[in-house]
């Protein structure tokens, strides 16, 4: 994607952060995610440890910047879920690509028994490599196996074996934030090369943005210019209603397809939080056939 860490990357962490400091009613914990900040990010993380303190910050982000807040963290206690499922029906490795500053590899129930392939663009990497050195202990790290990997132009077939990736082993995959980044040919190619990798029965779990926002036929506020103002435009987008075709034409059978707002109302709302996460960023789970 690009040669520096992930701008929004750390945006994503950051509502982690503050999510995990609520308390009672946080729908995660990931204490992990306040040390990938940095700077002024990391003091309002620290600074929403105090209640009252986080409470407003989050109005305050949710005013200015309607959506990816509450999205991020709908999407987080979702795709959570996802991949413990998985787990438990008798995945052997996770696949986290384009992990970000995803911290799944250290604090989900039980995926320390497999092993945790983590792909993503090298320079991201290469910051949150040193960022986990420094916060988790060597013996609750020996499972993750990085894969540094430019999605644009190399494979990641030859990526992933050459990390010990197992060819046709029943697999989760977690696509998260990444394919709205990306081409219509990387997306394609990435499909269909997973596809080829994992048994019959791993899942893929991954992140989209409703094509209709790319063609200006919905509008998506500031969020859309504010990542592009960060040099990170949206690119990529899928058409909800002819995603199982396209899909199913790659090997792959959609199992479930929610916006973030559905995923809201299922997290938060039972917590008397109603917060206005997006209609058209959506998390999909798909069944590799």
């Amino acid at each position: 994607m690009q040669n520096r860490a992930s701008r929004t990357a750390e945006q994503v962490a950051l509502f982690r952060a503050l999510e995990t400091a609520r308390g009672h009613d946080r729908v995660f914990d990931d204490p992990l995610a306040v040390r990938f900040l940095h700077g002024g990010y990391r003091l309002l993380a620290r600074a929403a440890r105090v209640r009252p303190v986080g409470l407003r910050l989050s109005r305050f982000i949710d005013r200015r910047w309607p959506g990816p807040r509450p999205s991020a963290v709908a999407r987080t206690r979702l795709i959570d879920d996802l991949v413990i499922e998985a787990l438990g029906r008798g995945a052997r490795q996770v696949l986290l690509l384009g992990a970000g500053y995803d911290s799944r590899a250290y604090r989900l129930p039980g995926i320390a028994r497999v092993a945790v392939y983590e792909a993503d663009h090298p320079a991201t990497q290469a910051v949150k490599r040193r960022l986990v050195r420094g916060a988790v202990r060597p013996e609750r790290r020996r499972h993750v196996r990085y894969v540094p990997v430019d999605l644009l132009t190399e494979d990641l077939g030859d990526a992933l074996f050459a990390a010990g990736f197992g060819a046709l082993e029943p697999t989760v995959v977690v696509w998260e934030g990444v394919t709205n980044y990306l081409s219509e040919p990387a997306v394609d190619a990435t499909l269909r090369r997973l596809a080829s990798l994992t048994a019959t029965g791993s899942s893929l779990i991954f992140t989209y943005v409703d094509r209709r926002v790319l063609d200006g036929e919905v509008d998506a506020g500031s969020w859309a210019e504010a990542v592009r103002r960060q040099g990170e435009p949206w690119t990529f987008g899928f058409d909800p209603a002819a995603l199982p075709g396209y899909l199913a034409a790659r090997g792959m059978r959609l199992a479930l397809d929610l916006s973030t707002r559905d995923a809201a109302e299922r997290y938060l709302q039972p917590l008397g939080r109603i917060e206005d996460a997006a209609p058209f960023y959506r998390v999909a789970e798909a069944e590799i056939q």
